[in-house]
């Protein structure tokens, strides 16, 4: 696998990143609604820069893993341009269930957390991701397609070509997309996915295709009634990177490993139930 081939990817399309971050600040600041902070812009980038090299000195340790399950694989895919649209719709599939795993199983939330900590929604809040994804297993979500057969380096290509996307819809200033968001993941849908409203909570979980959503009854339409409040029910309230990656970690390793008698299979639930019990029993230990 090309350890550097994501990193790659999303350097190339810096650029991109860069002018549609300076046209929504000037799009905001001319509304007189600019939400960009240079405290947290600077949480967020640092953020993304540390999730790069941990995902990149991840890639390489796992590397003789992914060649030896390679050797198992299925079939033989070249990667011809069906074998390549194949690719990218399996991996947004996979990467729906890794999203929705994340908000359900308190040792992934761990990590992903960090990603909706912010109050704010624009396109610095993509670059809001965890070190800690390697550690949590975001990469198993991946392996299904090395023994399909797809290359591991055409992976991590469809990878970071599918978390490339995914910083387009990031942003207050794009609305509704007519037909597009019937298909595709849109800056509507994934505004959803970071509210805190009840009714808004732990949907949308798509990458790229929306579809998934629709299909397994996760999805909801953006209201144009409710106001959106960004979040997590209990914020972080620091724009430190390192409070921001590890305060969940903290509070789930905390609760599972107390020294307080508590049963072996509670404890188990601790790391993998739901956010929602670890959370539950938090408030109860500090009663």
């Amino acid at each position: 696998m090309e350890s550097g081939q994501e990193a790659l990817t999303l350097l190339l399309l810096a650029p991109l990143f860069f002018i549609c971050m300076v046209v929504e600040y000037r799009i905001l600041k001319k509304r007189g609604d600019s939400d960009y902070s240079l405290k947290e812009v600077v949480c967020n980038f640092s953020l993304a820069g540390f999730h790069q090299a941990a995902d990149l000195i991840a890639t390489l340790l796992l590397m003789p893993f992914f060649l030896w399950l390679y050797q198992f694989r299925l079939l033989d895919i070249s990667l011809t341009p069906f074998a390549f649209v194949t690719l990218f719709i399996l991996q947004d599939f996979f990467y729906y269930w890794f999203h929705r795993a994340s908000h359900h199983i308190h040792w992934l939330w761990a990590s992903h957390i960090a990603h909706h900590s912010s109050e704010k929604m624009n396109f610095t809040t993509a670059f809001r991701q965890s070190l800690t994804y390697p550690i949590s297993g975001m990469w198993l979500f991946w392996t299904p397609l090395i023994v399909i057969g797809f290359p591991p380096s055409s992976v991590v290509l469809i990878v970071a070509l599918n978390l490339g996307f995914q910083f387009f819809v990031h942003t207050r200033i794009v609305k509704k997309l007519e037909w597009i968001e019937t298909i595709f993941n849109t800056p509507s849908h994934h505004r959803v996915h970071h509210a805190r409203n009840p009714e808004y909570i732990d949907r949308n979980f798509a990458g790229v295709l929306i579809i998934w959503d629709k299909g397994f009854g996760t999805f909801v339409e953006e209201k144009p009634d409710v106001v959106i409040d960004y979040g997590i029910p209990k914020q972080v309230n620091s724009w430190n990177p390192f409070v921001a990656t590890f305060h969940q970690w903290r509070t789930m390793l905390g609760l599972a490993l107390s020294a307080k008698p508590t049963p072996l299979n509670v404890r188990f639930r601790y790391l993998f139930g739901t956010p929602k019990f670890a959370d539950d029993a938090e408030k109860t230990r500090k009663m």
